[in-house]
């Protein structure tokens, strides 16, 4: 199997880009194979590839950033080649850990989240969520999107079967039918779809930028909890206040929060063998909802 810098250059050339003088690794994506290549003008370039060709992630993934860009009005890397098997993109900043890039941060995400209403849950086409299709059929109803498209949908991955039991499996089904019960009915809007900290870096300005969509119109609160839950840095803090306070959230967002993780949670299992403690969160947010037998 050829490695990473070998991979990539091989892509690159494939695609016609031969003026590539070195590849430097980036690590931090869980999927793809990725770098940053410097040319031969001394320009350089964001490179992303699967081992095994897509025939439309990446298409889709530029589709992804395109939307948040136009629509959402966040910034984005420039798409410069989106094929089956190479992604290219404009090179962004690494992320600055302060107070002041969070709170712009929430001010973006804010307004993404707010002046992008749909009346409808969805996406004009399926995309994925790192190496699984996500399905986006139109949907009316919120809760049965989340429910069918977002949690039970992993229950036939290996890895999932092989993580979660029958009474597992059981209390997700007993949790997906008391969605409406659980969490408050809120329209659709634009959401990134896999906003965790290492999708957050720095446009050329110093202004938030996001990378790795999984785009679709879904509930705001889906980005949220990603963000929630996956360890931010402590200047964050400042972000979940800012952004409740922006888009008027109630006190009780943060008991929602595991719920909605759920759905990133199975999505990790599923991909991959060292699941970083998602099944144990999974079992935890699961327990109330175990059905009780009685002998």
């Amino acid at each position: 199997m050829l490695d990473s810098v070998a991979l990539l250059t091989q892509r690159l050339r494939s695609a016609g880009i031969t003026d590539v003088l070195s590849i430097e690794p980036v690590t931090g994506g869980l999927a793809a194979t990725a770098g940053i290549a410097q040319r031969a003008d001394g320009g350089s370039i964001f490179v992303k590839a699967f081992a095994e060709p897509s025939d439309d992630a990446f298409v889709t993934e530029a589709d992804g950033l395109d939307a948040l860009r136009e629509l959402g009005g966040v910034a984005t890397p420039d798409v410069l080649l989106a094929g089956g098997d190479l992604l290219v993109l404009s090179v962004l900043r690494p992320r600055p850990d302060s107070a002041a890039f969070w709170e712009q941060l929430a001010h973006a995400l804010a307004f993404l989240h707010t002046s992008t209403p749909h009346s409808r849950f969805g996406w004009h086409r399926d995309n994925w969520l790192g190496r699984r299709r996500q399905v986006n059929t139109w949907a009316d109803d919120g809760f049965e999107f989340f429910a069918q498209h977002r949690l039970l949908r992993w229950l036939d991955e290996p890895r999932v079967q092989a993580a979660l039991s029958p009474a597992d499996r059981s209390a997700l089904e007993h949790l997906c039918a008391r969605l409406p019960e659980l969490l408050p009915q809120k329209p659709a809007c634009l959401t990134h779809g896999d906003l965790w900290a290492q999708n957050v870096l720095s446009a050329a300005d110093g202004q938030p930028a996001l990378i790795d969509p999984a785009v679709s119109y879904m509930w705001a609160e889906v980005d949220l909890a990603h963000l929630w839950t996956t360890a931010p840095p402590p200047e964050a803090r400042v972000f979940f206040d800012r952004y409740a306070e922006l888009t008027s959230l109630d006190r009780d967002w943060r008991l929602r929060m595991p719920i909605l993780q759920l759905r990133q949670h199975l999505a990790v299992i599923a991909q991959f063998d060292d699941d970083w403690g998602a099944a144990d969160a999974v079992r935890t947010t699961l327990a109330p909802f175990r059905r009780i037998t009685r002998s």
